[in-house]
């Protein structure tokens, strides 16, 4: 019994929001999110997010965030110039298309460049 309150207790901790710790902060990539087109502003632009998360995650979040209609699509662009495709995790895109420490991307409606 005691084990199993052990393993609960463990996961029940890792599934709260809470304050990350520092190591945690770490390991989360900062990204930068800009609008482009018709589409509304997020006016908190800065996010931290797990490395492990795809772009098809980051879609669903913003549009969660502004309320969109199901309907409504959001497309992603790094640095203005090309879409990620949906199952193309946040870390490889960091490592390849980060600059200062951030990755830049954009969010729109329609479709923009690429």
């Amino acid at each position: 019994m005691a084990d199993s309150e052990d393993a609960q207790t463990s996961i029940t901790s890792t599934n709260t929001i809470s304050t990350p710790t520092p190591a945690t902060d770490k390991d989360k990539i900062c990204i930068l999110l800009n609008a482009t087109g018709n589409v509304p502003i997020i006016k908190k632009r800065t996010w931290t997010v797990d490395p492990n998360k795809t772009v098809s995650w980051i879609q669903k979040f913003i549009h969660k965030y502004l309320k969109l209609d199901a309907s409504e699509q959001i497309f992603l662009y790094v640095n203005q110039t090309f879409a990620p495709a949906p199952d193309q995790i946040i870390k490889n895109l960091y490592d390849c298309h980060g600059t200062n420490g951030k990755l830049v991307l954009y969010y729109c409606k329609n479709q923009a460049w690429g």
